[in-house]
């Protein structure tokens, strides 16, 4: 039988906990199976909330004993929690549980990794570690006691007392439940400092399993880079004696900013040139960045309740694009953000798991940490600083930290800083929080008279629960070139608030040609009836980098869609127009790397799909490869040039100089191949002195149908370092053909190395399967099937890795009958599963019911 219908919890309905917390105190006397938890709380009558009955939410727990002020007492316990009655004024509570952090296989609570203790409490995993208010807007001080034999022993805040068998720390910074952490365990630490603006001195670790310390050195250098840049940019200060991180191989997530004490996945932190790509180094540098934000961006200042998750997670996802962009390249980064966003978050805009950056309701909150909170979050964030301007948005944020810190707060609290701050009225802009969907904006535009003009138009589509959309305020950003590619006007910020707004521009001698949506200046669709001419006159001419990268995309869009429909050859307009951005030295390599791609093949099937076609994932695939061929096959004599020009010869470093050249190289290498039959490829695997060079000849190796040999060689040299064996497992489904995916998949969970129980491994597998667009969609069915099958059985050991990974199947209206009856026969089939978890039920239903 299926789990209790879970109960939907609506914005409308908040009301503050009846009681402060004034103090927490926590033993922990750890044991694999049957560790004991004492809980000693002060609690205090709240005058601003309404009466209630006095609830602490408890799930997975045993109940020992329980008093109030020192006398017995016997509370009425469920599966959610306990009921108990308390004197009307302040008390002491005291509880003693006990849980199973070996048993715990969902990784929420405490639970254990490879013999590590560590918790995972956002979101609501507090409450399966003891009873507690495990609700956001109930912040405390917490003073924690660890017992066990474990040789390191961590909490949050700063260290009080250690000896024998036992550790002591306190927080002196009130926090919510979900910020707590606990890790202990057989741990070396990689030591570092850093000095303050102030002149504090901060202890710095990076804490490792035995035989890590040789990959931490990158991230510590990260943190103190966070740390600085936090102070010169935000002036924001670190606040404790001791910051921590701690890699754990068994984490749901990439990362968790406890106060204090940061949680990691060791995919997000671990790195050395040998096992890592420099992707992966950027990915490390990024998330150590969002992490050490989030110490001022969510735990000094926290979200009053979950529905406010973008007030914390929105704005430190755009702080830390902040940050990589001052590391690294800005334009790259900027663009690299717009294919993310267009990839993941689009799709959910426009399908049935569809909501508000702030949601009005949930029933599990595991399942909005999502691409629209994060990174569209992000994006609205970064609409409202080019509103108002680089200082007022530095003013507002000034105000924001003096006036609500320590605090948990709203989207309002936030958006009435700025208000405060510049003297604007918000109150339009507020609709990016509550209406869901991405705007559709077209354009049309006349000249007569030396007077150039533009018409936009606004409108949102439909979305679960939102038929009709009011007019949003869309930051356009645009500039004008003359037909001789001279710049007339530079990027100017266009407030289109309307449904239909007309902007005019007066003083010209010719029509000029428009760029807009300079630096993607809002996350919108932007429909122009623009002629493959102009595109290409963009593509040579335009100066912003994000609207010239832009229009050869498009182009690229273009071609692919008339191969599909039709069978045409690739334009050739617009291979010969790349090719003269290819030829320019004076750009970043990494940008024309950028360049080089193509739209993903799950973006070509949505546009099919918008303009009224059925997506064919086979034709797709094969018009893919079949540009990537004739681009080869043009540029036979510029290939080698490039890759020249790509070489590193200097030792090895993730710098983005050094990134940005190897970036070029892969993109050669991945056309060479097509010429050669992977030879390139092969000398440059047997060479390779870094997994980024490694990894990119192996890809090809196994696109050339020359990977035996290569695959066999790199899983001897490493099958004794997980991370990298996660590479191996994921690309040989990613690189391979359509035909071979399933096969591939299915013989890859067979192998004595696949774990399917850690999210890493199990991601590597089924999420390269799911990524793989052709092959995941084959016409027997087969792909879904098999996705299914494993997500059945995962979801009675992890059913939040279980729920997002039922994503892969959000698009399903988009395909021809026999595929959604196939994916709805395989979403009904997990729906039928006997004890399916919360997580998977709301996925499912939401997704059937689209």
């Amino acid at each position: 039988m299926k789990a209790e219908a879970p109960q939907t919890i609506y914005l409308k309905d908040y009301t503050p906990f009846g009681w402060h917390v004034e103090s927490v105190h926590l033993t922990f006397r750890l044991a694999p199976n049957s560790t004991r938890v004492l809980s000693k709380i002060r609690f205090a009558p709240n005058p601003d909330a309404p009466a209630q009955d006095f609830f602490l939410h408890g799930e997975m727990l045993k109940l020992i004993g329980a008093k109030i002020d020192g006398a017995t007492v016997t509370p009425d316990v469920t599966d959610e929690g306990l009921t108990v009655t308390v004197p009307s004024g302040a008390f002491l509570w005291e509880a003693e549980v006990e849980i199973d952090p070996k048993g715990n296989t969902a990784l929420e609570g405490l639970y254990m990794s490879n013999g590590m203790y560590c918790t995972q409490c956002e979101a609501e995993g507090f409450r399966k570690i003891t009873y507690y208010p495990d609700r956001p807007d109930v912040m405390s001080t917490f003073t924690v006691r660890i017992e066990g034999d474990e040789k390191v022993k961590l909490s949050n805040g700063n260290p009080q007392e250690a000896g024998e068998g036992f550790a002591e720390w306190h927080d002196p910074w009130p926090k919510p439940a979900y910020l707590f952490a606990l890790v202990a365990g057989d741990l070396v630490n990689f030591p570092g400092a850093f000095t303050t603006m102030s002149g504090k001195q901060v202890e710095l670790n990076i804490w490792v399993r035995p035989g890590d310390e040789d990959k931490c050195a990158f991230g510590m250098e990260a943190l103190k880079k966070s740390m600085k840049w936090d102070e010169d940019v935000y002036g924001r200060e670190y606040d404790l004696d001791i910051f921590n991180i701690v890699a754990v191989d068994d984490f749901n997530m990439g990362a968790m900013e406890n106060k204090g004490l940061n949680v990691f996945n060791s995919s997000c932190v671990l790195a050395s040139p040998e096992t890592s790509t420099d992707a992966n180094f950027e990915r490390v540098e990024a998330i150590i960045a969002h992490e050490y934000f989030h110490n001022w961006t969510g735990n000094r200042i926290t979200c009053r309740d979950w529905f406010q998750l973008c007030l914390k997670e929105g704005l430190t996802v755009f702080r830390d694009a902040q940050f990589t962009s001052d590391m690294r390249s800005e334009p790259v980064k900027r663009i690299s953000d717009v294919i993310d966003l267009r990839g993941r978050q689009f799709p959910e805009d426009q399908g049935p798991l569809s909501h508000p950056v702030r949601p009005e309701s949930f029933q599990e909150i595991n399942n909005f940490y999502t691409a629209t909170v994060y990174e569209k979050g992000a994006e609205v964030i970064g609409m409202l600083k080019r509103l108002v301007g680089d200082e007022a948005y530095a003013r507002a944020l000034d105000l924001y930290f003096d006036r609500h810190d320590g605090q948990a707060c709203t989207i309002e609290d936030w958006l009435k800083v700025f208000e405060d701050a510049t003297g604007r009225d918000l109150a339009q802009f507020k609709r990016w929080y509550s209406q869901a969907g991405t705007p559709r904006v077209s354009v049309s535009e006349s000249f007569a008279d030396g007077t150039y003009s533009l018409t936009f138009r606004q409108e949102t589509p439909p979305t679960p629960g939102q038929p009709e959309k009011a007019p949003q305020v869309i930051p356009m950003a645009v500039g004008l070139l003359n037909p001789n590619g001279d710049e007339v006007l530079p990027t100017t910020l266009l407030e289109f608030n309307q449904s239909e707004q007309t902007f005019n521009f007066s003083g010209f001698a010719a029509k000029p040609v428009p760029s807009l949506l300079r630096g993607f200046s809002a996350p919108v669709v932007l429909d122009r009836e623009a002629g493959r001419d102009e595109q290409a006159f963009l593509l040579a001419h335009d100066t912003d980098t994000f609207t010239r990268w832009d229009a050869g995309r498009q182009l690229a869009r273009e071609t692919l869609v008339d191969m599909v429909l039709t069978g045409a050859t690739p334009d050739m307009a617009y291979i010969d127009g790349l090719e003269a951005v290819l030829r320019d030295e004076t750009l970043d390599p990494a940008y024309r790397a950028l360049m080089m791609g193509t739209p993903s093949q799950s973006e070509l099937a949505q546009v099919l799909a918008d303009r009224g076609h059925v997506p064919d994932p086979d034709a797709i695939w094969q018009a893919a490869e079949t540009l990537a061929q004739v681009k080869a096959e043009r540029w036979t004599d510029l290939l080698p040039r490039l890759a020249a020009e790509a070489e590193v010869t200097a030792p090895y470093s993730p710098d983005a100089e050094q990134s940005a050249r190897r970036a070029l190289g892969a993109a050669v290498l991945s056309l060479q191949t097509r010429l050669d039959g992977g030879a390139a490829a092969e000398t440059q695997f047997g060479r390779a002195d870094n997994m980024t060079l490694q990894l990119s000849a192996l890809s090809n190796l196994i696109r050339a149908g020359r990977d035996d040999a290569a695959l066999k060689a790199f899983h001897d040299q490493w099958q004794g370092d997980r991370l990298v064996m996660d590479k191996w497992f994921g690309l040989q489904i990613a690189a391979t053909t359509p035909e071979k995916v399933v096969p591939r998949t299915e013989a890859l969970t067979a192998h004595p190395a696949f774990d399917w129980k850690n999210p890493n491994r199990f991601r590597a597998v089924m999420g390269a399967m799911m990524m793989h667009h052709a092959g995941f969609h084959s016409v027997d069915g087969a792909g879904y099937r098999l996705l299914a099958d494993w997500l059945i059985r995962l979801d009675d050991v992890n059913p939040q890795t279980t729920a997002r990974m039922c994503s892969a199947f959000q698009t399903w209206r988009r395909y021809d009958a026999g595929r959604q009856e196939m994916i709805r026969a395989e979403l009904e089939r997990i729906r039928s599963k006997p004890k399916l978890s919360r997580d998977v039920d709301e996925m499912v239903s939401r997704i059937l019911g689209a």
